[in-house]
């Protein structure tokens, strides 16, 4: 069966899916929208969680930054990861145990302020739009290539598919719906994965794969890569070119940022018992792990069949799947030298993303409109096309192209999902029920949560169709935000009986204007500045939240020395949070 058809007949297939859950699990009350009345299954809750966290940015983006960063872009494996077991033993079972909906409404009570949960609303907002970002962008970017329409088009489509099953269902629909896509994505990602390293080492096991030597040969796969990058100019794949004071800041501002994630945190108040939140975290931990051992892997092969497919290529030789990313607009190809073969090396071909004119030259190569730059290199490759490009670049099956279409889509789409419910709940729950309406019916409550995610979801597609970088850089610069505001709040709402509305209130603000500050100034209104040369103590602003988060608690520790303590029932309640009864059920506050 042609390729084409087999693409629309998966994606079709896994969309009735989505729909056909929302429909079956629609929420009729706020305990279903919010946390499907706390009723769900640990390994189900695991699956759902490893979906929601395993977004367009470790489906699509990690194992592409990998392949063109090398050791460098192991912070985003190494903090993603570690950032879960950070999170399954120090804050679910203790957050589940407050027994609330969101990390505002644990925010507001444990400080019993209005003013903190309105800055908590505040924070959870700019993190959610932050990271959903990047999530539109990779719905845009699979739409573009296997759905044949442009990355804005696909933008729009995306936000369709989400709103309908993310407002109608709420959390209960959402979470079955990420059971399924997990299901999906998992194996888009393992099959092309196993193909790539039977063909290239012999091994069906990636992981084995990667340390294998390339059949045939001596060669270890990494070794046949460096010899490669260096022979075009690069800097081998096994070295690593950012400062050491960076990776540490970009790794523990993931890892932290991770604890701090609300779409995440809320997963943990959707299971029945404290217990069930630790047991959940750990489900989660492994279904993550499937493929976060894989991206490695995923990232040098992919590399490397790049490399050989195109590098010192004639244009009019080249496969059809150039082609076809080139159609999309997220390869393109300069011909600066005049010669009709593609030169691949170190730096940027031309300035900015690819802007086509409309014509063609000489060999049939979409025109540019872009400034060139005194590079040699004629290539440009957008970073979040690699995975996805994977089987074509390897020529395997059409159904396997097929399965990873579904898959990026599954990535994605449940991230996106979960992220526009904690925008929802935030306005709805936090904002209105909490605060600005106490006696707004349950009704007029989903109502106005369903209108808030629909407003969401508009919002979120403006901000992909014009994304400030790559998605898995979107996404740190939202890990960064959480890391700087929401986990020193809660780490020390938890273990800290001392800390007082005042520091908590100081401390988140303080950590998200500095963190936003860098990231606006270095990202948007400066861009030139983003070096190492110029960066605070040569930190980047994908790991400025590290920063973030020490000036929020040295501000929150300060303030709160010198403002009066909690009253004895908050601190009674901090101590009856850590009361490790991990086995009963969950008591409400």
């Amino acid at each position: 069966m042609e390729q084409q058809l087999l693409i629309y007949l998966f994606v079709g297939a896994t969309f009735a899916l989505y729909i056909g859950i929302a429909i079956w699990s629609r929420a009729g009350t706020t305990g279903e929208y919010y946390v499907a009345s706390k009723g769900v299954n640990p390994i189900a809750n695991g699956m759902a969680t490893a979906a929601d966290w395993m977004s367009a940015a470790s489906f699509i983006s990690m194992a592409g930054l990998i392949a063109f960063l090398g050791y460098d872009g192991s912070v985003y494996l190494m903090g993603w990861t570690g950032g879960y077991v950070l999170l399954a033993m120090l804050l679910a079972p203790y957050l589940r145990k407050f027994g609330r909906f969101t990390v505002p409404d644990f925010i507001g009570d444990r400080y019993y302020s209005q003013l903190a949960r309105t800055v908590a609303v505040i924070c959870a907002l700019f993190i959610s739009f932050t990271y959903v970002a990047g999530q539109m962008r990779g719905v845009g970017i699979v739409f573009s290539r296997y759905l044949e329409v442009p990355i804005n088009v696909g933008v729009i489509i995306g936000m369709g598919i989400v709103f309908f099953y993310a407002v109608l269902g709420g959390m209960k629909g959402i979470t079955y719906t990420q059971v399924a896509q997990y299901v999906v994505m998992i194996f888009a990602y393992l099959v092309p994965a196993i193909f790539i390293s039977l063909l290239v080492t012999g091994w069906a096991i990636p992981q084995i794969g990667f340390g294998a030597t390339v059949v045939g040969t001596d060669t270890s796969v990494l070794g046949r890569l460096d010899g490669v990058l260096t022979d075009l100019g690069f800097d081998q794949y096994t070295s690593g070119q950012k400062p050491t004071i960076d990776v540490f800041f970009i790794t523990f501002a993931l890892m932290v940022g991770t604890a701090g994630l609300p779409h995440v945190i809320i997963r943990f108040f959707t299971v029945p018992r404290v217990r069930d939140a630790r047991i959940s975290a750990g489900w989660a931990l492994i279904f993550i792990s499937l493929l976060y051992t894989t991206a490695p892997a995923v990232g040098a092969f992919a590399r490397a069949n790049l490399i050989d497919t195109v590098s010192n290529a004639e244009y009019t030789e080249l496969p059809q799947w150039f082609h076809n990313w080139e159609t999309a607009g997220l390869i393109a190809w300069m011909d600066k030298d005049e010669s009709g073969v593609i030169r691949y090396g170190p730096g940027a071909p031309f300035e900015g993303r690819p802007q086509f004119t409309g014509e063609v030259g000489e060999y049939g190569q979409p025109l540019l409109r872009n400034t060139p730059t005194d590079h040699a290199n004629e290539l440009y490759v957008d970073r979040d096309i690699l995975v996805l490009a994977n089987p074509e670049i390897a020529q395997l099956p059409n159904w396997v192209i097929a399965l990873m279409a579904a898959g990026g889509l599954a990535a994605a789409l449940s991230t996106a999902a979960g992220l526009l419910l904690v925008i929802s709940t935030a306005i709805s729950h936090d904002l209105l029920k909490s605060q600005l309406m106490p006696h707004i019916s349950e009704k007029g409550e989903l109502l106005a949560a369903r209108l808030a995610a629909a407003v969401a979801v508009v919002l979120a597609g403006l901000i992909g169709i014009y994304p400030p970088a790559f998605v898995a850089q979107v996404v740190a610069f939202a890990f960064g935000l959480a890391a700087a505001t929401f986990f020193p709040a809660i780490i020390m709402g938890i273990f800290y009986k001392r800390m007082n509305k005042e520091g908590a209130v100081a401390g988140m603000l303080v950590g998200l204007v500095f963190t936003f500050g860098y990231i606006l100034l270095y990202k948007f209104i400066n861009p030139a500045l983003d070096h190492p040369d110029h960066h605070l103590f040569g930190i980047s602003p994908e790991g400025i939240g590290t920063l973030g988060m020490i000036l929020n608690f040295i501000t929150a520790f300060a303030v709160s020395r010198f403002t009066p303590p909690p009253p004895d029932h908050i601190q009674h309640l901090v101590e009856d949070i850590r009361v490790p009864r991990g086995a009963g059920a969950a008591q409400d506050h």
